[in-house]
């Protein structure tokens, strides 16, 4: 079986829930499977995995920096072996925004970088105002009031379709 690592992006932590019930989902097909957060200090090396996928969340409209200092730097690598990329947004909650192609940060994150994965996702993320500073809380609820989401400034309202995350660990396994 292959070698994957997982590589991701995340500001609330939700982004590294998903590729944790992705890691178990593809070290119980046999897989050995290796989670890498993305973080400025430092990146992890690609080149002892034969499969290599790559999860960012949004916050405030965009992917963080170092996801595309990763590709960047890793590009070569990554064109070279089987990849995936998935996103995960609260804007993934609404019909027809929940596939690569409706949905408006993966048509950013391909207008941003010339990295085509063959394999792309997108899921629906969570809200969970509890865990907001107060800042962050009023930004994220008027975004919701704008787009007819939940607004509730104790909510946790979580939109991830989990069987979409294991359709895509199968899909990963079998690149």
């Amino acid at each position: 079986m292959a070698r994957i690592l997982i590589a991701y992006s995340t500001v609330d932590g939700h982004t590294r829930r998903i590729c944790e019930r992705m890691q178990r989902s593809l070290e119980d097909a046999g897989h050995a499977v290796t989670l890498a957060p993305l973080v400025a200090a430092g990146h992890p090396d690609v080149e002892g995995f034969e499969k290599v996928v790559i999860g960012a969340s949004i916050r405030y409209g965009k992917h963080r920096p170092e996801v595309f200092e990763f590709i960047r730097q890793h590009r070569q690598a990554l064109d070279a072996r089987p990849s995936a990329f998935f996103t995960v947004n609260a804007v993934a909650r609404k019909a027809g925004k929940d596939s690569p192609e409706g949905n408006p940060y993966v048509r950013n994150f391909r207008r941003q970088t010339p990295w085509r994965p063959p394999l792309v996702g997108v899921f629906a993320g969570r809200i969970d105002y509890r865990k907001y500073g107060f800042v962050d809380r009023q930004v994220i609820r008027f975004i919701m009031w704008l787009t007819h989401g939940p607004t509730d400034p104790n909510a946790c309202v979580e939109f991830t379709d989990w069987e979409s995350v294991d359709t895509f660990s199968r899909r990963v396994a079998a690149l």
